[in-house]
């Protein structure tokens, strides 16, 4: 199972993706590469940084794949069709927390047990989380290049009121999908055993240290 130490960064203005950029660029970077499922074998190539500091979670997604796809322009819409990062996290056994989010930045997220029992947050609280995106075809390149920097502040987690990160140990993971690409495939951080594409399972998750 996978272990992650999240490093305390320091972030001046929270709102400036721009500066969180420049900070999440210089941490060490994680890839997402395990691929449980045979029949869906493409697997685009992902990496991503995490930091937090008192308010805020932060993370930055590096994708490579051959195309993109970017419909879902509402908050809590289906962007797990389109080219998708998520990122799952759970504090203790009640439930869990997922965040999803497209290549230009609309997120989904939800909390709850279970994947049949799920709960979305609402819009006004999703709508706190910051996203930059920035996407470009390089010349002679095999396919699209993606970021996308994500600010999540620590209220968004509103089943754990008076949330504090420092020192924490908790469980998680990280992902990649594209339902709805001409290459479906559903990519992961900590490694999943399931007959079918199932990222809802949180006995699969890694370890968090937040240090």
């Amino acid at each position: 199972m996978k272990q992650l130490t999240v490093t305390r960064i320091a972030i001046k203005d929270t709102q400036s993706t721009y500066e969180q950029e420049q900070v999440l660029n210089a941490l060490p970077k994680q890839s997402i590469e395990e691929v449980p499922w045979k029949t869906y074998p493409y697997k685009p190539t992902v990496q991503f940084a995490a930091g937090y500091n008192d308010t805020h979670l932060f993370l930055k997604y590096f994708v490579t794949e051959k195309v993109i796809r970017a419909v879902n322009s509402v908050v809590n819409s289906p962007v797990w069709q389109d080219s998708c990062v998520e990122f799952f996290i759970g504090f203790d056994e009640a439930g869990y927390y997922n965040f999803e989010f497209n290549c230009v930045g609309t997120a989904l997220a939800g909390y709850g047990p279970s994947k049949t029992k799920r709960n979305l947050l609402p819009e006004p609280i999703v709508r706190q989380i910051v996203t930059r995106a920035f996407i470009a075809r390089q010349p002679n390149s095999k396919g699209i290049q993606w970021e996308l920097t994500i600010c999540i502040p620590l209220t968004t987690f509103i089943h754990h009121p008076s949330l504090t990160l420092l020192g924490l140990q908790c469980r998680g993971n990280f992902y990649k999908c594209g339902d709805l690409l001409p290459e479906p495939h559903f990519v992961t951080w900590s490694a999943i055993e399931a007959a079918t594409p199932n990222f809802h399972l949180p006995a699969y998750f890694g370890h968090l240290h937040f240090k």
